[in-house]
C-alpha cells in the first residue's frame, strides 16, 4: 500500500501540479469576481442612473434633458469618501500603476484593491462615465492573484505568474473569451515574455473563470454579429487594409488626447475632489445631445454592429467618445479604456464601412462588419497588443469568418500606432520616466535608478596647475580609488588622471617636479550626471572597461558632483532586485 502511494504523494509535491491546482483557485475567484462585479455596477446604473432618469423626468424631453449631467456628477459625488480614505488608490485610470506594480515593483498588490476597484468603477461608469470595466476586473483578478502568492510566501517570477493568471480570469469571465483572456496577459501584463510553465497557468485560469461566468451568465457571444462574409475579397482586402491604416491613426491621436487632456487636469487650480465631478459635468454635457458616450456605450455598439447606425453619428462619436473618456479619466473618475477604446473602433469602422458601402454597395459587406473589424484593430493599435484584440474579436463575435480581415487590419492599425507613437496607451508614463517597460525586468530596474542616488560626493580632485610630486601624494592618502578629476581655477572639471598616466615618470623626480597635471591627465573624458540612469552608466563602463565615471551638474557646465564606481552601482541593482523580489522563484 505505501509502495503505491509514493507516486500519488510525489506527484502532490510536485511544483508544476501545486502552480495548476493554484492557478485553477485564481480562476475560479476570479470569476466570482467578475460575477460581483458586473452585479455592483448594474446595481449602481438601476438605483442611481436609471432611477435618477426617472425622478428628474429626463425621458420627457426639453429643459429636462439639462439635467442628466447631475447624474455622472451624483456618482461623482459618493466617490469622494473613498478618494479621501485612500488617496492616490482609487482616481483616475490606475492599469498604467498597476503594471508597475507587477513588473518593477515585485507584485505586492493589497487585497483591497478589489473592494476599491470594485466600488470606484462601479461609482463612475454606473452613473454614465465614460470608462469601462475590463481593465478595472483586470487589476482586480491581478489582486486576488497576488493575495494568493502573498498567503504562499513566493516572490519574484512565480508572483507574477499568478497575478497575470488573475488577469486572464478576470478579462475571460468579462468578455466571455478565454482565449483572449491568455493573451491579454501574455501580451500586456507579462509583457511578452513568458515560460510555457506561466502559459498553462494563465491557459488554466482563464478556462476556470470562463467556466464560472458561463454557468452564471451562459454562452452567448459578448457582441451577437450578423452573418459575415468576404462579399469581394479582390475589394475588400484592400480597403481592410486603408482602414487599418487609418485607425491606427485614430488611436494615436486618442492616445495623445487622453494624456493631453490628464495633464491639463493635473495643473488645473480646483481641489482634487472637485475635479471629477466637473469632469462629470463636461461628459453630462456633451451627453445631453450624444447620451451613446455615457457608460461602456454598448448598448448603441450593438446597433452599429446589426448596421443601424448612421454615418454622421457614428463620425462624431469616434472623437466625442475620445474626449468623454479623457475627461471622466483624467479628472479622477475610476474606470479602464478597454470598452471605450472597443466602442471608438467600432464607431470608427462603422463610418469607414457607411461610406464604402455607399460608394460600392454590390462588392462591399454591411457597415456592421466594418464596425466589428475596427473594434478590434482599434483595440489592437491602442495597447498594441494585436493578438488579444484578433482572438478577443473572435470569441466575442463568435463568427470565424471574419478573423482574415481582423487580423489584416490589427497588425496594420498596429504597425502604423507604434510607428506614430512608440507608446501604447499604457505605457506612456513609463517613457516620460525614461523606462521601456518592455526591455525587461532587469532593464527597467536599472532606468529606475538615478545615478545621483548612488554616487560618492567625497571626492579627492587636483588642479591642474598642480605638479606630479603632489598628485603622488594625493594617491598615497586617498581611501577610495586611484582616478581624480582634474579641475582648472574655476573649479570646473578639464580631464581625469590616474595612477597609470604617471607611470612613465615615476622614477625621474626632476620631471616629477616640474611636469604639470594638467600635461598628463586624459582630456577626453566620459562624463555622467545625477539625472542619469545607472542603465546608461553601465553601458559606458562596458564599452570602455572602465571603473569609475566622473559625475558633472550638466555636460556643459562641469562642476564634480560625484564619482560613480561599478561596484557600486551593481551594488545598488542588487538592492533594488531584492527589494522588489525579481528573479526570485
Amino acid at each position: 500500500m505505501n509502495d503505491m502511494g509514493r507516486p500519488i504523494r510525489r506527484f502532490f509535491r510536485n511544483e508544476q501540479f501545486r502552480v495548476v491546482l493554484i492557478a485553477t483557485f485564481i480562476g475560479v475567484i476570479a470569476g466570482g469576481a467578475n460575477i460581483i462585479f458586473r452585479t455592483v455596477v448594474d446595481l449602481v446604473h438601476q438605483q442611481i442612473f436609471l432611477r435618477g432618469h426617472e425622478l428628474l423626468a429626463i425621458g420627457l424631453g426639453g429643459w429636462r434633458r439639462l439635467l442628466l449631467p447631475l447624474l455622472p456628477m451624483a456618482g461623482m459625488v459618493l466617490l469622494i469618501p473613498l478618494s479621501l480614505r485612500f488617496p492616490g488608490e482609487v482616481n483616475g485610470y490606475g492599469f498604467n500603476k498597476f503594471l508597475r506594480q507587477v513588473n518593477l515593483e515585485g507584485g505586492i498588490i493589497r487585497f483591497r484593491t478589489v473592494v476599491l476597484k470594485i466600488l470606484s468603477c462601479s461609482l463612475t461608469i454606473g452613473t454614465g462615465g465614460s470608462a469601462g470595466v475590463e481593465g478595472p476586473i483586470a487589476q482586480v483578478g491581478g489582486a486576488l492573484g497576488s493575495t494568493v502568492g502573498q498567503f504562499f510566501r513566493v516572490s519574484g517570477v512565480r508572483m507574477k505568474v499568478y497575478i497575470a493568471a488573475g488577469c486572464a480570469g478576470g478579462v475571460a469571465a468579462m468578455f466571455n473569451a478565454p482565449i483572449a483572456g491568455v493573451f491579454f496577459a501574455a501580451e500586456i501584463i507579462l509583457l511578452g515574455t513568458y515560460e510555457i510553465g506561466s502559459f498553462a497557468a494563465l491557459v488554466i485560469s482563464s478556462a476556470m473563470a470562463t467556466v464560472i461566468s458561463r454557468a452564471y451568465y451562459g454562452a452567448a457571444p459578448a457582441f451577437p454579429l450578423p452573418p459575415y462574409h468576404l462579399v469581394s475579397p479582390l475589394v475588400e482586402i484592400p480597403l481592410y487594409s486603408l482602414m487599418g491604416a487609418i485607425i491606427g491613426l485614430i488611436a494615436v491621436f486618442h492616445i495623445k488626447v487622453f494624456y493631453t487632456v490628464r495633464d491639463r487636469f493635473a495643473v488645473l487650480v480646483l481641489h482634487p475632489q472637485l475635479k471629477p465631478i466637473l469632469g462629470a459635468l463636461l461628459v453630462g454635457t456633451i451627453a445631453i445631445s450624444f447620451p451613446q458616450i455615457m457608460g461602456n456605450g454598448y448598448d448603441y455598439l450593438v446597433e452599429v454592429l446589426d448596421g443601424r447606425g448612421l454615418v454622421l453619428t457614428m463620425f462624431l462619436l469616434i472623437f466625442l467618445k475620445i474626449v468623454a473618456t479623457a475627461i471622466t479619466l483624467g479628472s479622477g473618475g475610476a474606470g479602464g479604456v478597454f470598452a471605450p477604446s472597443l466602442f471608438i473602433g467600432g464607431m470608427a469602422g462603422g463610418t469607414f464601412g457607411g461610406l464604402v458601402h455607399h460608394w460600392l454597395p454590390g462588392q462591399t459587406a454591411n457597415p456592421g462588419a466594418y464596425a466589428a473589424v475596427g473594434i478590434g484593430a482599434f483595440l489592437a493599435a491602442a495597447t498594441h497588443a494585436p493578438l488579444t484584440a484578433i482572438f478577443l474579436l473572435f470569441e466575442m463575435t463568435g463568427n470565424y469568418r471574419i478573423i482574415i480581415p481582423i487580423m489584416l487590419t490589427s497588425i496594420i492599425g498596429t504597425m502604423v500606432a507604434t510607428r506614430l507613437n512608440h507608446d501604447s496607451i499604457d505605457t506612456v508614463d513609463f517613457s516620460r520616466e525614461g523606462i521601456d517597460i518592455h526591455e525587461g525586468r532587469e532593464t527597467a530596474v536599472m532606468r529606475s535608478i538615478k545615478v545621483g542616488a548612488v554616487i560618492i560626493e567625497d571626492v579627492d580632485f587636483i588642479s591642474e596647475e598642480a605638479n606630479v610630486d603632489q598628485l603622488l601624494t594625493i594617491f598615497s592618502m586617498a581611501q577610495s580609488g586611484f582616478y581624480f578629476p582634474v579641475v582648472d581655477a574655476s573649479g570646473r572639471m578639464t580631464g581625469v588622471v590616474s595612477l597609470q598616466d604617471v607611470k612613465s615618470i615615476l622614477h625621474d623626480k626632476e620631471l616629477r617636479l616640474s611636469a604639470t597635471v594638467g600635461s598628463i591627465c586624459s582630456r577626453k573624458v566620459l562624463v555622467l550626471t545625477p539625472d542619469d540612469t545607472l542603465y546608461d552608466a553601465m553601458l559606458l563602463f562596458d564599452s570602455k572597461g572602465i571603473e569609475e565615471i566622473p559625475v558633472v551638474e550638466s555636460p556643459e557646465d562641469r562642476w564634480v558632483v560625484g564619482m560613480l564606481k561599478r561596484r557600486d552601482a551593481i551594488a545598488a541593482y542588487n538592492r533594488e532586485i531584492v527589494r522588489r523580489g525579481i528573479g526570485e522563484k
